[in-house]
């Protein structure tokens, strides 16, 4: 009860938790309009039902406004995808989200975290470059823009020990 009026005051104030499968419907939401083919909510009821992934939710006051999701194997991570609805972008938030995540991996064991981004998405590539992650390969052709133009990937990597 205290959680819930305390989150009802501070409604100004974003929050990191972990995910449940009743905001499937919400991340796909947010999925969609982030990207050029989003994962529906089967998929993300899937992901939230396996024990090797952790999704974390971004909230402001009761709203889901973004998301993160990792794969785990043994000390290794893999983010698979991290969105923000597009109103709330460029507050920083992206860069809390995915910070306290790559915490959370660290408190699970994981040593070492990978990503693939877009080679001209400037935006994630300035925020996994501040959170440490460097590049250490390229993807040729890995990524298809809507009107089916191939994209680069560059991959990353970050340890966490």
């Amino acid at each position: 009860m205290m959680a819930w009026l305390s989150g009802l005051l501070s409604s100004g104030a974003a929050s990191v938790e972990p995910a449940s499968l009743r905001d499937a419907p919400a991340l796909a939401r947010i999925h969609g309009a982030s990207f050029h083919r989003g994962w529906d909510e089967a998929e993300f009821e899937n992901m939230l039902a396996a024990r090797n992934t952790l999704i974390h939710r971004l909230r402001m006051g009761r709203k889901i406004i973004g998301f993160s999701v990792s794969r785990m194997a043994a000390d290794e991570a893999e983010i698979l995808s991290i969105a923000l609805a597009a109103s709330y972008r460029g507050r920083g938030l992206s860069n809390h989200l995915l910070l306290t995540h790559l915490g959370h991996l660290a408190g699970r064991g994981m040593r070492t975290v990978f990503l693939e981004v877009e080679e001209n998405n400037s935006p994630a590539r300035r925020l996994y470059e501040r959170a440490g992650f460097a590049v250490i390969g390229r993807r040729e052709r890995y990524y298809r823009q809507a009107a089916g133009e191939p994209l680069n990937a560059l991959l990353m990597r970050r340890d966490l020990s």
